[in-house]
């Protein structure tokens, strides 16, 4: 995977993700990664194509973004988007924070 971003911007996604968003992070794994079981997401990779989790402990997990981001402010819009499209994939209502 590439990405136009810095490991700084990166190191801060995934902070910001693992900080505040570990439930956002599940939902989508469950959703749009496959993996319904799964108990566990942390956010371990960003790339202009998709986002990676570490789910359970161990297995690598990519969720495409859908398109291929070239900014910062895009992975933002598109975390709330896979979200969303992950709750209504789950029959599950969103937070309207998002």
């Amino acid at each position: 995977m590439t990405t136009p971003f810095t490991p700084d911007v990166v190191e801060a996604i995934k902070r910001h993700m693992n900080d505040d968003h570990t439930d956002d992070a599940l939902i989508i794994v469950r959703g749009l990664g496959g993996r319904p079981e799964a108990t566990e997401a942390v956010t371990s990779d960003v790339t202009a194509e998709a986002i990676e989790f570490t789910i359970d402990g161990g297995e690598k997990l990519n969720v495409p973004w859908g398109e291929t981001l070239t900014e910062r402010p895009q992975v933002r819009k598109a975390v709330v988007t896979l979200y969303r499209e992950s709750c209504e994939k789950l029959g599950i209502p969103w937070r309207s924070e998002h």
